[in-house]
């Protein structure tokens, strides 16, 4: 069973940690960060960074953004101080494709491999150890790592070289985000013209509407469940990293800004932190009326 470093135990890496002990391995973690109680008791709890890389052969990543990677990797006390010719670093984050080309340049210099691996499934996935996993990098590289994936995902897929699996990812993103808001109107209409919303989406469910967002995202919306799976403040990073490469590729990506605008009124009535199901509150909030509001009968539409 391989050592495994991991590094970043939030709302899903403290998931991917636990799927990783259950299929044997041994994992180091860095205490100069919060470790769930239960995951201190099952790994070995190292100084930093650099620790987690010396003493693991493989050095798993999971944080939030860019520059979280790049201190993380490349600081005074990171995982890049640490590392031994031959050993393989995974970053499971979602960031900057340009910027991962330039990390796994820099972790290629010191002998090791690197792999860009964003994943998508939310919480959930993270937990039911069924999340989709993009991959970027070399196929040898992606074959080591191949039953560790496994054991944290269903669908795992190599993309193509380093920064090919965040630009899946950032993709993988648009389509989320623009599904939510369509749903969210969906939703809206027909709460708005008098039809119980949740009954609504059931119905759709059995029809060429049917998705995983409506399955899931609608029933948050109906039932008012936002605390988050996936947090609005995360998506929009996903989305400014799509809108800003759409302006060097020079192309537009016009629903993405509108997405993203949605989010943005959220952030700005004290959301930033909500599930990303909640863009219907910006929905709402120009509606002046709620997905779960049954409108008086004077008010119903035609």
């Amino acid at each position: 069973m391989a050592k495994i470093g991991f590094i970043g135990l939030g709302i899903m890496g403290s998931h991917m940690a636990r799927n990783l002990i259950k299929g044997g391995h041994s994992l180091f973690v860095n205490g100069a960060y919060p470790v769930p109680e239960d995951l201190a008791k099952t790994t070995t709890v190292v100084a930093d960074s650099t620790a987690v890389a010396q003493a693991a052969d493989i050095v798993v990543v999971m944080v939030p953004d860019t520059p979280d990677v790049s201190n993380v990797l490349f600081a005074d006390d990171g995982v890049a101080k640490g590392l031994t010719k031959g050993k393989l670093v995974i970053d499971m984050s979602s960031i900057s494709p340009l910027d991962t080309q330039a990390f796994a340049k820099k972790i290629n210099e010191l002998g090791c491999d690197y792999l860009d691996a964003p994943v998508s499934g939310g919480e959930i996935g993270a937990r039911d150890a069924t999340l989709t996993i993009m991959v970027g990098g070399p196929q040898k590289a992606f074959d080591l790592a191949k039953p560790l994936f496994d054991l944290m995902g269903k669908n795992v897929s190599l993309i193509g070289d380093n920064g090919a699996g965040q630009t899946c990812k950032v993709a993988n993103q648009i389509i989320v985000a623009l599904n939510i808001e369509a749903v969210a109107e969906a939703l809206l209409f027909a709460a708005r013209s008098g039809a119980d919303p949740e009954r609504v989406r059931k119905a759709l469910m059995g029809g060429f509407a049917s998705s995983r967002i409506l399955e899931v995202h609608g029933e948050r919306m109906t039932k008012r469940t936002f605390n988050p799976g996936f947090r609005i403040e995360l998506h929009q990073k996903d989305l400014n990293l799509a809108l800003d490469g759409a302006r060097k590729l020079g192309i537009a990506l016009p629903h993405t800004a509108s997405a993203q605008q949605l989010f943005s009124v959220c952030a700005a009535n004290g959301g930033k932190a909500w599930d990303h199901s909640a863009m219907v509150r910006a929905l709402e909030i120009m509606a002046n009326f709620e997905v779960a509001q049954a409108p008086a009968a004077d008010q119903k539409a035609a």
